[in-house]
């Protein structure tokens, strides 16, 4: 509920409002019933309502600015580094994975927490996590296909040679999709792949809104600021998808008992949301043009460096995590790239696009089916000429 609620009342009250077809019903009931209703005491109340929302918002920001929580894990070793692109070691001996998250939010979100660290979790389950961390872009006119062609392949090429052979890939929403490019650029180098919330068919869903958007790509590159588009017109375009959640989310923060675990939680995706990173404009320019306007990797006519970005070609084990509540990218749009890739496994976790990576109920229900997964498809490395030497020698003999 929002200010956009008083301005569709009239239209609501005459059956006006375009519904969504699953709710058609449910609206002309909701007509009927307005109907029968005073205008202007259904404008007080929806007045009141909305201004009591508020001042819980405001009550919940209150409490996040004065919680103590403050993020304090130390980053791992660096396995390698270019420019403002670095790939951290989470150390293990089992198979290599290589984490490719959003270009518009910090990478750690995968490394939140030691309550809540994707990453950690799974090199405690045996793996060796490699997670990209992008930093701040340093080239405007770096776009996000150069990025892969160039940066990530050669990190793709430093994992190869850390594990001693091919390396798995997981990519969350926009990481995603840069990983399935990845594969298909370097199928010998690639295990398998995994993708959480990963947009494919831009169009799915709602194809006006994306095409939208794109229409709104020249006033947000008129926005950069030395061909870097700023966080806070990013954020824009965030919050466009769900305008109401800053006010929900913050309300329900308000009445928490700010010293259970759960508030620091909170606190810890606040803080992460809240710490954007800008986007190269070249990259901005692809992204809303290319895959949300002209819907270019559901079309089969993504290229990059001649080589077409076709998930239908992939031969590898493949897994998709589609949470079931995503606003961010939909359902739809994250199940068309499970479909095209041959024999891909679709899950359907329950939450949101940022829950089911680091909610509540993540290592039930992501977590701990996706390194169930992954031990059954990712193959053991195969131990280096030194390791191996180690294991044939005889243990020493300790004598007190």
């Amino acid at each position: 509920m929002s200010t956009l609620s008083l301005g569709a009342l009239p239209l609501a009250r005459q059956g006006l409002l375009p519904w969504n077809p699953r709710l058609a019903r449910r609206g002309a009931l909701l007509a009927e019933a307005l109907a029968e209703a005073s205008p202007a005491a259904l404008s007080e109340a929806l007045a009141a309502l909305w201004a009591e929302r508020l001042q819980a918002m405001d009550r919940g920001i209150a409490a996040y600015r004065a919680h103590p929580y403050c993020r304090d894990l130390a980053d791992p070793p660096i396995l390698w580094a270019d420019g403002p692109v670095r790939v951290f070691d989470h150390g293990g001996l089992g198979p290599a994975l290589l984490c490719i998250p959003s270009l518009v939010n910090r990478g750690y979100v995968l490394d939140l927490s030691a309550r809540r660290s994707l990453v950690r979790f799974l090199a405690a389950q045996g793996f060796r996590p490699l997670l990209i961390d992008w930093g701040d872009p340093d080239d405007p006119d770096l776009s996000v296909s150069g990025l892969i062609a160039g940066r990530l392949v050669r990190a793709l090429d430093r994992s190869v040679a850390a594990a001693g052979g091919p390396v798995a890939l997981l990519g969350y929403c926009m990481g995603g999709t840069m990983a399935t490019a990845l594969a298909a650029l370097a199928p010998e180098k690639v295990s398998a792949l995994v993708l959480l919330a990963t947009p494919w068919d831009f169009h799915a869903g709602r194809p006006e809104a994306a095409k939208a958007l794109a229409r709104l790509a020249p006033r947000l590159l008129d926005a950069a600021t030395d061909g870097v588009v700023p966080v806070d017109w990013l954020q824009i375009l965030f919050l466009a998808n769900d305008p109401d959640l800053t006010v929900r989310k913050y309300a329900l923060f308000a009445g928490l008992d700010q010293s259970l675990a759960g508030a620091a939680d909170f606190v810890a995706v606040e803080d992460w949301a809240n710490d954007g990173v800008p986007l190269a404009a070249a990259a901005a320019r692809e992204c809303l043009l290319d895959w949300y306007g002209e819907n270019l990797p559901a079309r089969g006519a993504w290229r990059i460096g001649g080589t077409a970005i076709r998930p239908d070609r992939l031969r590898l084990p493949a897994l998709a995590a589609v949470p079931r509540d995503d606003r961010l990218v939909l359902p739809e749009q994250a199940a068309a790239l499970a479909g095209a890739i041959p024999g891909a496994t679709l899950i359907r976790p329950p939450g949101a696009h940022v829950g089911m990576v680091v909610g509540a109920e993540a290592p039930e229900l992501l977590w701990q089916p996706l390194a169930q997964w992954m031990k059954t498809h990712l193959p053991a490395p195969k131990p280096s000429p030194r390791r191996a030497l180690r294991k044939l020698r005889p243990a020493a003999s300790v004598s007190g």
